[in-house]
Parts: structure tokens; sequence; C-alpha cells
């Protein structure tokens, strides 16, 4: 049983190392476009970054997470597609069938979800199946546009994603009505992403509006709010959580009095308030919850994780509030690099703390020697022979 329980582990990590590449090569592609020194300077590298950090890396592994939860074989369609689509834009192969891939990982991925719906009429499931749609439109509308303009989309995909999932597991704290409010926000955004192909400006201020009401709703009655007072890990989560929360209210305030944002400082403050400030930090945040569910490996939480946390809202003020704002180039570098390295050293700790298992807690001195001379552990089991001291 135990050696079955490993070989799960380590097919379902096999679907996550695309995800990780396409990380890895969207973190590169962010250094190019921030003029500082890359390992890699491919030609078109720069370019893909947003569709390698959105479908490549979070599609892929929000996409095996609900592929896990399906239990079906056909569930792992979507990460694959995803993954595979991710790494094709690589290599020199022609842009489109990179594209066709994602899309067709997207596809799947609705699938999944209505999958999951026919399952169980949740209306936290009906609005991640419309996050789903929204990355499918996304990648479809990359055919034929550049990713400046389907922005919005991938913008929905995360939040309508992240957001349900945080309704479903807060779904305590939440009030009784809180899935049909979700639903409703997720409808009314849909639609406002709709008027940005037709009307941008103003559907890009609706957005901006539909964005800061949902954020405010959520915040209001997330259990965040009381969890920031606990200690340990129930305290970073709510941190990170919180943390988000208002990085997607300063991105939604730059909407709403900005209008459509395509370019310059402005397109910049939006999409990584976004992805960076509200999307990484609830990664963050659910990771310890999440890995387990996919991988059947525990995250334990240590202090350190608080490390690459601060890291990642420092350089995010650097970045956006000093560089985006107040105009300030060399600032903006700083932050962008911080950011990039805040990234990777939530990753390395976070693989670090799963491979080393639960820390090891000390019993107190006294309760150690009594535990010794009683015969048995400080939790109270007997000591067998091969772990009892020798006298």
């Amino acid at each position: 049983m135990k050696n079955d329980g490993a070989r799960q582990t380590l097919s379902r990590a096999v679907f996550l190392v695309p995800a990780g590449i396409a990380m890895l090569a969207g973190v590169d592609a962010a250094l190019l476009l921030v003029g500082v020194g890359a390992p890699v300077s491919a030609d078109r590298l720069a370019d893909l970054h947003g569709m390698l950090m959105v479908g490549g890396f979070l599609g892929t592994l929000i996409a095996m997470e609900r592929a896990v939860a399906l239990r079906h074989p056909l569930g792992y369609a979507a990460p694959l597609l995803l993954g595979l689509g991710g790494i094709l834009l690589l290599t020199p192969a022609p842009l489109a069938l990179g594209q066709l891939l994602l899309l067709d990982g997207a596809v799947a991925f609705v699938a999944v979800y209505a999958a999951l719906w026919r399952r169980n009429h949740d209306d936290v499931v009906i609005v991640e199946l419309l996050g789903a749609v929204h990355l499918a439109i996304a990648t479809l509308l990359w055919l034929k546009v550049g990713i400046p303009w389907l922005m919005p989309w991938l913008v929905g995909f995360v939040v309508l994603t992240i957001c349900a999932e945080r309704v479903e597991l807060a779904r305590l704290a939440m009030p009784s009505t809180g899935g049909r409010t979700l639903v409703l926000h997720a409808g009314a955004l849909t639609m406002t992403l709709v008027a940005t192909l037709v009307w941008p400006d103003v559907g890009a201020r609706l957005t901006g509006l539909v964005t800061a009401s949902l954020v405010v709703w959520l915040v209001r009655h997330d259990v965040a709010r009381k969890t920031i007072r606990a200690t340990g890990l129930p305290r970073f989560s709510a941190a990170a959580l919180l943390g988000g929360y208002v990085w997607l209210f300063i991105a939604a305030l730059a909407w709403l009095v900005g209008g459509a944002q395509t370019e310059g400082a402005s397109y910049d403050l939006v999409v990584h308030s976004v992805m960076l400030g509200f999307a990484i930090s609830m990664v963050m945040a659910h990771a310890p919850v999440i890995l387990p569910a996919v991988l059947r490996r525990p995250l334990p939480y240590r202090a350190v994780m608080w490390g690459p946390l601060v890291l990642m809202h420092v350089g995010l003020v650097l970045r956006v509030i000093v560089g985006d704002v107040a105009g300030r180039y060399p600032v903006w570098q700083v932050g962008s690099v911080i950011n990039v390295a805040a990234l990777l050293l939530f990753f390395l700790v976070a693989i670090g703390s799963s491979v080393a298992g639960p820390p090891r807690r000390k019993a107190p001195a006294g309760r150690r020697a009594s535990a010794r001379a009683a015969g048995t552990q400080p939790s109270g089991i007997p000591l067998t022979p091969s772990t009892r001291r020798p006298s």
C-alpha cells in the first residue's frame, strides 16, 4: 500500500514538471523584460512571459488540482495539454502549435469543471467553470491579438478561480447566500470583460468596479480577519490572503480610474498587482493545503516561509508604488528582481520543507526524563526495543 502511494505521488509529480519549467521560463522572461541579466535570452521568450506564467504555470497547477478532485483518468488531459503547450512555446516549433495546445488544454479544463458540476451542483464549481472559460477565451484570442489585449481575460481566470477556491475553503465563515453572491459577481465580471472587446475603456472601468465589489465582499466575510491574530500557519495564511486582497483592490482601482491598460506603467501596475500581489500571495497561503491534496505529500509550515512572502510584497511596493506610480525606473527594476527572487525562494523553501517533513517538537526536559524512567516516549507511547535508550 505504501509503494502504491509513492508511485501515485511520483506519477502526479510528473504532471507538474511542465508547470515548473514554464514558471522558470516565465521568470527568465521577466528578467529580460526588466532589462537585467537573464540566464537564457531566446528571441521570443520575453513576449511569452504572460502566457507562460498564467497558462503554462498557474493553469497547469490549478488543472492538476482539479483533475485529482475529479478522480477520473481523463481529467489529467487538462494539465497534460496545458503543460505541453507551455513547453512547446519554448521550442523552435511554430508558435501556433503551442497556442493550439494551450487552447486544447483550456477546453479540456472546462470539461473537467463540467464533470465536477454534474457530480455536485455547487455554486463554487460553476464560478470555477466560468473562470476556465475565461482562460479558453484568452487562449483563443491569442491566435489573433497580442497578450496585452487579452490580459483582462487572463485576469478573469485568475480572479474567479482563486476567489471561488477561497469561498470553498472558508465556507463555514461565509453567509448562507455566499455562493449566490459569488455567482452574481462572476456573471457581472464576465459581462464587463465582454464589454472590453467592444468598448475597452468602459469595459475596463466596469471590470474594476465589479472586482472592487468582489474584494470588499470577500474581505468582509473571510475568516482571515480573525486568524491574523493567531500564530503559526493560520497567521501566515491570513497575512498572505489579506495582502493579496489589498493588491487586487489596487488593480481594481487602477482599472476604475484609468480605463483600459495595454502598455506603460498603468498596465504594469494592473498586471503585476493581480498576478503577483494577488495570485502568488494566494498560492503561498494555500500551498500547505493544496500540495498534500495533489501530491499526497505534506508541506509543513515553517517560520522561514515568511521570508518569501515579505520579500514579494516589499518588491511589489518598490515596483508598483515607487516604480510605476512615481516613475523611478531603477527602483522599478530593483523591485522586479526582488519579486523574482521571492517567487523562486518560496518554491525552494516549500520543496525543502516538504522533503524534510514535519519539524520535531521537543518535549520539556523534565517530561523527557520522567518518560525515560517510565519506559515511554514523551508522547506516552511505550518504547520499543529499537527506540529504548541503553541504560
